[in-house]
């Protein structure tokens, strides 16, 4: 059986920047497949990514089918079960993915409303410097589908963990210049510490489990910003007959 294997972040300069088809034998896990993809190379590239199989995180053993999508997620820089997504909790949690300048004012007017007695904001913004150099700019890149479903998933957990009202979650990719925003968080809620609450929980797991990645360019060259671990429960180790069986 053929899968269609799809490299992210750095993964890209070691596989290539397009997808390529991989021969597998019938029934072959994810774990069968890295093992191949790392035969005749280093594997610790490898180590400690998440794979992604039709959009949806997939554990070492998960079987693999014919045509699927297999997408290698290295630790993001920017999985638990979904809660109930019933059409009214839609109409509270909005995420999206653009291009574009964030409209930042818009967005936080459009989730206000009058029973809410704090509006949280988190406006995450490309700084000058990281590790001591100058940045000239970000270049965001993200696995579009998955990343839309992650950025879901943590708007309905927000509102089940924190008791919060609105969720509203905006990410950008591509091109962008020192001081634009990258990321919109905008919590709305009874009180200001559900609040406070929620935003931090959200950024802080966005950045280790939703497949976005930048890369910082320096007047002296350009690499791929190093990501937080992915949790134990994403993660895959080559190798490892153990990890993530």
């Amino acid at each position: 059986m053929n899968v269609r294997v799809l490299p992210f972040g750095i993964l890209k300069d070691w596989l290539g920047a397009s997808a390529s088809s991989v021969e597998l034998p019938e029934r072959a896990t994810v774990a069968d497949l890295l093992s191949r993809l790392s035969q005749d190379r280093s594997t610790p590239l490898l180590r400690g990514i998440a794979v992604g199989v039709n959009a949806e995180y997939a554990t070492a053993s998960h079987v693999l089918k014919e045509g699927d999508e297999v997408a290698l997620l290295p630790p993001v820089s920017g999985g638990a079960p979904a809660a109930d997504d019933s059409a009214s909790q839609q109409e509270l949690i909005t995420v999206s993915i653009t291009r574009e300048r964030i409209p930042i004012e818009d967005l936080v007017a459009d989730a206000s409303a009058p029973e809410d007695g704090a509006v949280v904001i988190f406006d995450g913004r490309v700084r000058n410097n990281s590790r001591g150099r100058a940045t000239l700019y970000l270049d965001y890149e993200g696995y579009e589908e998955m990343a839309l479903r992650q950025l879901r998933e943590l708007g309905i957990q927000a509102r089940a963990r924190f008791g919060v009202h609105r969720v509203t979650i905006v990410h950008r990719l591509g091109h962008l210049e020192i001081g634009e925003s990258s990321v919109l968080i905008v919590v709305t809620s009874g009180h200001r510490g559900q609040g406070f609450e929620a935003c931090r929980w959200i950024i802080d797991t966005l950045k280790q489990t939703v497949p976005i990645w930048k890369r910082e360019t320096f007047a002296d060259g350009a690499v791929w910003a190093d990501g937080e671990p992915f949790p134990a429960s994403i993660a895959i180790d080559v190798g490892d007959p153990k990890s993530n069986a």
